[in-house]
């Protein structure tokens, strides 16, 4: 299906209408690669006078926090718009679909950390994978000083990373991993259980996630992600409540429902095309899946999400 530009579309800087990608534009690197071949965390620094927006796109190589020293906001967020005003950070994990449309004279510090690398560092605690399961808008505001701290963290973390003094890399750990922990600490993230054993529930929270990114296309039965994970059913369905997550079927469940949710959005397929490329063997009973899920049809969704879409960043 064609689809011709309208004054409501998104548009570049220059004003000039830009036409709806087919797919989400997956981003394989936000910053110009630097001297250094094997960077694992950039700090840019980006200040823009005038409005500054850029469409929904996703970034499969690694994930982002920005900060936003000043100016405020709108990002969108799997079609959703959330309000930002500084000082905030906004936390954007691997493959999440955002926009965002930044007003008048936005300073904003962007930290780009490599998705091997994060892994790694999310391994030393267990907040750390909570906070990065879902993107996040986290204020600086409600604590003395906290936006002016952070953005002495971020000055710190962008000094040490382009060094090449001895102990570079340790230096650079230790700030990230201090800058993720004033994130936590500020999201108030909910705590449950013993330390150990809710350490141990979030890391298999975390695999299960991640093979539902491979495999929820394929219709596995929950018995299948188990025999992988080489745990039980009933140790399955037990971390999940103890990690504070949905139950294994609703989490396989709600990535089908994002997932579509994008393509209806961002996407020109049909519903039946969306539906088979899910793994649903029948539009129809797509159809009735994602009324269940969400509250209205594939359709009415598509038509809904696009009239609310244009108008966030206006």
């Amino acid at each position: 299906m064609t689809h011709t530009a309208t004054a409501n579309e998104p548009r570049s800087r220059d004003g000039k209408a830009r036409a709806k990608r087919t797919t989400v534009p997956k981003v394989r690197l936000y910053v110009e690669r630097t001297e250094r071949q094997n960077w694992f965390v950039h700090v840019g620094h980006v200040t823009d006078r005038g409005r500054w927006r850029t469409e929904p796109h996703a970034h499969p190589a690694y994930g982002q926090v920005i900060f936003v020293r000043s100016g405020r906001g709108v990002i969108n967020l799997e079609g959703s718009a959330l309000p930002f005003e500084a000082p905030c950070a906004l936390l954007l994990p691997t493959e999440c679909v955002h926009g965002l449309d930044y007003e008048i004279d936005v300073d904003r510090w962007v930290v780009t950390i490599e998705v091997a690398y994060l892994a790694q560092v999310n391994g030393k605690l267990q907040d750390f994978i909570q906070l990065w399961t879902a993107p996040r808008m986290i204020p600086l505001g409600d604590m003395a000083d906290g936006g002016e701290r952070f953005y002495s963290l971020v000055q710190s973390l962008k000094q040490e990373s382009e060094s090449n003094a001895v102990g570079h890399v340790i230096g650079t750990e230790a700030l990230l991993t201090t800058l993720l922990l004033m994130l936590v600490r500020e999201a108030r993230l909910d705590q449950t259980g013993n330390e150990g054993e809710s350490r141990n529930n979030v890391r298999l929270v975390d695999r299960f996630r991640k093979l539902i990114d491979q495999h929820y296309r394929e219709n596995l039965p929950l018995q299948d992600y188990a025999s992988m994970m080489a745990v039980s059913l009933v140790q399955l369905r037990a971390a999940c409540t103890s990690a504070g997550e949905q139950s294994p079927t609703k989490m396989i469940r709600t990535r089908i429902i994002t997932e579509a949710k994008r393509n209806l959005i961002f996407g020109e397929m049909s519903v039946e095309q969306i539906a088979f490329g899910l793994g649903f063997a029948d539009a129809a009973y797509f159809t009735r899946f994602f009324r269940r899920e969400v509250g209205q049809t594939p359709s009415q969704f598509r038509v809904a999400a696009r009239a609310q879409t244009p108008q966030q960043a206006q």
